[in-house]
């Protein structure tokens, strides 16, 4: 354990009686422990050093907060050694509450409150104007373009070894920027970026939000998509639609006049095939930068998701094509 770690708890709590144990991390650089002392726990996050005024993680949980976000609460923090202590929310995640039940449906309940967190991210805290990083970025085209030229590259290029011409790999990247076009001029709304379900906790009947730091302005289906069309599960087209009509209803006050369920519908699967190839993207990536495999069991039921999308916009054909050609839904990447 990092010296930093004992000196910050034992300023915190005056002696030095708490058992610190390494949390099992995911895909961040971050790095958690559980701090344990007596009866009571809490998380310690440990990352790099910041400036409290400007680091978007308590910038961002501070605006949630004061907008009704349920996020976890900051007990002590040490700009210098980039040590966060936050309250312990527990092991259970939206994820294990939907796969500990044989009906998926079950779930369904917990997923209606992450929809009601959603709708305060969305629009409660975009509504309010006061200082947060979130207003700073955005997924204009470029980040979107970033994110599925991330795809392609660790994905098609890297894992798949797909060979393509310059020519051709120029033709799907304007593809994909004519695709991120239409997102990015949408209108803007806080985006959590990251909206699934290992990121929603539940304790004491109550959900919370985590990993909210990257959050940014973006389209709204941004994370309807990341929390209805989810790689970490595998929820019904039913029940999903149900959740979409939910935050429908409990949005509509917010939501502009020019709405259009047609149009929403329409960017809702456009978000659905650049969003899901992003994840595809990083699955790979972890797979060709560290040689982890915990997350290629995922690639394959994403990628389905990604090739119904596209299907749908005889446009994007070139797309479907290379995703077939590549062989990257018939690779058996459990095996790699």
């Amino acid at each position: 354990m990092d010296p930093k770690i004992g000196a910050f708890l034992e300023g915190h709590f005056k002696d030095n009686n708490s058992r610190v144990l390494a949390l099992a991390g995911d895909a961040s650089s971050r790095k958690y422990y559980r701090v344990i002392r007596d009866q009571d726990s809490w998380v310690l996050m440990f990352w790099e050093p910041f400036d409290k005024d400007k680091y978007p993680f308590l910038s961002v949980l501070n605006h949630f907060a004061k907008n009704g976000v349920h996020v976890p609460q900051v007990v002590h923090y040490s700009e210098a050694d980039g040590l966060v202590l936050l309250e312990d929310l527990g092991d259970l995640t939206l994820e294990r509450k939907f796969w500990e039940n044989q009906n998926q449906e079950m779930a369904l309940r917990y997923y209606r409150m992450a929809i009601d967190e959603l709708v305060k991210i969305h629009f409660h805290s975009t509504r309010d104007r006061s200082p947060c990083t979130a207003f700073d970025i955005e997924f204009d085209t470029e980040k979107l373009l970033w994110e599925m030229k991330y795809g392609f590259d660790n994905l098609i290029l890297g894992v798949c070894q797909f060979e393509m011409s310059p020519a051709a790999k120029d033709q799907m990247i304007e593809l994909f920027r004519g695709l991120c076009d239409i997102i990015s001029s949408e209108p803007k709304f806080i985006a959590h970026r990251d909206y699934h379900s290992r990121n929603l906790m539940i304790k004491l009947d109550t959900m919370r939000v985590i990993d909210f730091q990257d959050a940014r302005m973006g389209a709204m289906q941004y994370d309807l998509v990341s929390l209805l069309r989810d790689s970490y599960v595998n929820m019904s087209d039913s029940m999903a639609q149900a959740l979409l009509e939910d935050y429908l209803i409990k949005g509509k006050e917010f939501l502009p006049k020019s709405f259009s369920r047609e149009h929403f519908d329409y960017i809702y699967e456009l978000q659905t095939i650049q969003r899901c190839f992003k994840a595809c993207g990083s699955f790979a990536s972890f797979y060709n930068q560290r040689k982890d495999t915990r997350y290629l069991k995922y690639l394959s039921h994403t990628l389905r998701r990604v090739l119904k999308s596209v299907t749908e916009f005889p446009q994007y054909k070139a797309f479907a094509d290379v995703l077939i050609d590549s062989g990257s839904l018939e690779r058996k990447y459990e095996v790699l």
